[in-house]
């Protein structure tokens, strides 16, 4: 079987049956008052995986993070982590650490205090203290700021800061919530690569709760979609962008075209699908939809072009172009179809000259190959 996107690592122990999960969600619900946060949600996740929580707002990504944290306990259900049920076990007797969103520094310590200070209260010895800061400080880039307070920081060296206090203590696995949330765009870029070596580096577990789509696709080896305190989706990247298991996922990561129609007629896995305007879809693969049945096609913008004439192929509408815009790598255009769907597409600008320029209501073609897309059922 053919790997969907690119392989950022070899490691995936999920694709292992023998394989033990390290941490386990089973069956967890959480109510708070009548409010239901997360519901009857099963999860596992593996030992050194980069591991994210992607969702809206009030999905209950948060509420899961605080549970295994041990901040909050489960209402039903039981929370494993090397096997061991964390039910009881308070949140300083975890081998777990949290970074919060707002860093949470000591203002009055300096950057090497900070960092020490959940070593000292654990009564290590100052040798091993010093030792264990000059590494971690080392580790993140910041030995030259070691005496400096936090206000003498960057946003970005405030965040580092608290991350090597949260991995100095060496713990089994580090929550991070929402831990970029504070930095600038191409500051936050450069940030989720240095997470990506630290992770790897440490070979620690991380589980990393965010509501932004490109941060978790960056970072995490498996995503898991949550909605409304249930699980959607649970997989890599590329399996959530290329093959979402429904209309709910395609729309949620990334920009997404979604054909309604009917299954004509099947042959093997490949299918004809016609929509409300009479076009045709040809795919290659249309999972369980049997003849008759009534299903979405998902294609995302880039899977589609955009021409002046109609090509060759056998999948190609004729519409409007509708709106244009630049964007210096790509250019978007959204095309009205004759049923008054609008299509966007988006095309790579590998050339400083248009080859095929197009215009405001200009007549274009849309066409996509038979397998530039995913037919869904829900």
């Amino acid at each position: 079987m053919k790997s969907l996107g690119s392989i950022r690592r070899s490691f995936a122990p999920w694709a292992d049956p023998s394989a033990k999960p390290y941490i386990v969600f089973e069956n967890i619900t959480k109510r708070f008052g009548d409010f239901t946060a997360v519901n009857n949600l099963s999860l596992s996740i593996f030992e050194r995986e980069f591991f994210a929580l992607l969702g809206a707002s009030g999905c209950g990504k948060s509420t899961l993070l605080r549970m295994l944290a041990g901040f909050e306990e489960p209402t039903s259900g039981r929370i494993l982590l090397d096997g061991q049920d964390l039910r009881g076990i308070p949140p300083y007797k975890r081998p777990v650490n949290m970074m919060f969103q707002s860093y949470a520094l000591f203002p009055h310590m300096t950057v090497e205090q900070n960092v020490a200070f959940g070593l000292k209260q654990d009564g290590m010895p100052k040798q091993e203290i010093d030792a264990r800061v000059a590494d971690m400080l080392k580790l993140v880039k910041l030995t030259q700021f070691a005496k400096r307070k936090p206000h003498q920081l960057s946003g970005g060296q405030r965040q580092r800061v608290a991350l090597a206090r949260s991995v100095a203590k060496r713990p089994k696995v580090l929550l991070l919530d929402e831990p970029l949330g504070a930095l600038d765009k191409k500051l936050r870029e450069e940030t989720q690569f240095e997470l990506m070596d630290l992770q790897q580096s440490l070979g620690l577990t991380f589980v990393v709760v965010t509501h932004d789509q490109e941060e978790a696709m960056t970072m995490a080896d498996r995503i898991a979609i949550l909605d409304k305190g249930e699980v959607m989706q649970v997989a890599t990247p590329a399996e959530i962008y290329e093959a979402p298991v429904s209309q709910f996922v395609a729309n949620f990561v990334g920009n997404v075209n979604m054909f309604e129609g009917k299954v004509k007629a099947r042959n093997g896995e490949a299918a004809t699908i016609v929509g409300g305007s009479g076009a045709e879809i040809n795919v290659v693969n249309a999972g369980e939809a049997a003849a008759g049945k009534d299903v979405v096609f998902a294609i995302r913008p880039e899977k589609i072009k955009v021409s002046s004439k109609k090509p060759a192929g056998t999948n190609a509408m004729q519409g409007e172009i509708w709106d244009i815009a630049y964007l210096g790598d790509m250019t978007i255009f959204h095309v009205k179809l004759s049923d008054g769907q609008i299509v966007k597409a988006a095309t790579m600008n590998s050339s400083r000259i248009a080859e095929d320029p197009l215009s405001w209501s200009d007549q274009a073609w849309i066409s996509f190959e038979p397998n530039a897309g995913v037919v869904l059922s829900r």
